[in-house]
């Protein structure tokens, strides 16, 4: 999350078969008769935990923006998608430039990449739902310590791999999602929300087709106020767009995960601020309705102290569920959203 300035391959492909739905089929069927808690137990602790320990560690070197570290990401991203074919939205790339002349003048940040993955919506494909978490964070401190960035955001990046696969277990068993869902890992969101910027001004979909942005940044961990609480989760942006898109978050929490929902950060005028702290601001800004999930601030925020073994993995799958149920939900309902306040 950015700062606030002021300015054995055999029993693998075993395990992974057992661990969800079993029934594939190449041919559609109604996405209505599918349960989706089917598909949101895909996304496991285990998993989780696997591909955090790789990203989150001193191999990526921080992944700071434009560095080797940042390089090594995109690619373990992109290596990602590819292995589980969940196929990328450019033609011939999964990776969006970000150039270096985008960034500010004399800042010595170089050209990075958003990675982009999408699945095609079925009745409703030009309707986008967005499920997004910035890849990088602050590299490597100068006595040659890496800064992990395990929960920051680590735990939001690996959370969107999971419900990119999920989405992609329930239409290898023919239940493709009504609407398009793109998959956003976007850049520079320490350097000042660049990567999202980049996006929103250069959308691969129009933003006036975007009907959400659920962002995720930092949902690994507990902060100071909920210090022994497993079951809470920040949420930020819901109501300040859409009505209807709060009151789906609620429906969906209740029906299935039932989080405590956390609004304490939920107002412009917090002074914190982190509604304009994280990539969903460069949608809402756009008129595009969000969600920010947040876990809050700890100890270990920005510190070389951020590191795997103290993710809270169940919690950390609880709340990936919870996003990638609000996003079915978004895109397989008759009607999309209404946006109903500027």
């Amino acid at each position: 999350m950015k700062r606030l300035i002021f300015t054995t391959a055999l029993m693998g492909s075993l395990l992974l078969l057992n661990c969800g739905p079993t029934n594939h089929s190449d041919h559609p069927k109604n996405i209505a008769d599918a349960n989706p808690m089917d598909y949101a137990q895909t996304i496991t602790t285990e998993e989780l935990k696997d591909l955090l320990y790789t990203y989150a560690s001193d191999e990526f070197e921080g992944r700071e923006t434009g560095e080797p570290g940042q390089k090594k990401a995109v690619a373990f991203l992109r290596d990602f998608y590819e292995n589980h074919n969940i196929k990328s939205p450019l033609d011939t790339t999964y990776f969006q430039t970000v150039p270096e002349s985008y960034f500010a003048a004399n800042s010595g940040i170089k050209a990075s990449e958003n990675v982009l993955a999408y699945i095609e919506g079925s009745t409703k494909p030009d309707e986008i739902i967005i499920v997004s978490a910035h890849l990088d964070h602050v590299g490597v401190r100068d006595d040659g310590v890496v800064f992990n960035g395990a929960d920051d955001d680590g735990s939001g990046t690996v959370a969107v791999l999971q419900i990119a696969d999920a989405f992609n277990e329930a239409v290898k068993n023919g239940y493709r999602p009504q609407r398009s869902i793109l998959f956003l890992h976007v850049t520079g969101e320490e350097k000042g929300l660049y990567g999202s910027r980049y996006y929103a001004e250069h959308p691969v979909f129009p933003l006036a087709n975007t009907e959400a942005d659920l962002n995720i940044d930092m949902i690994g961990r507990q902060d100071y106020d909920h210090p022994d609480d497993d079951n809470y989760v920040y949420l930020i942006g819901s109501s300040m767009l859409s009505t209807e898109l709060h009151d789906i978050s609620e429906e969906i929490n209740n029906k299935y995960i039932n989080l405590e929902l956390d609004y304490k950060y939920d107002a412009p005028d917090d002074p914190n601020r982190f509604y304009y702290r994280s990539d969903h601001y460069n949608f809402a800004k756009n008129g595009v309705p969000v969600i920010f999930y947040f876990n809050g601030v700890h100890d270990d925020y920005h510190q070389v102290s951020d590191t795997p073994d103290k993710i809270n993995y169940p919690l950390l799958a609880k709340r990936a569920k919870l996003v990638f149920l609000t996003a079915w939900e978004l895109a397989n309902r008759p009607e999309r959203i209404v946006v109903d306040k500027k």
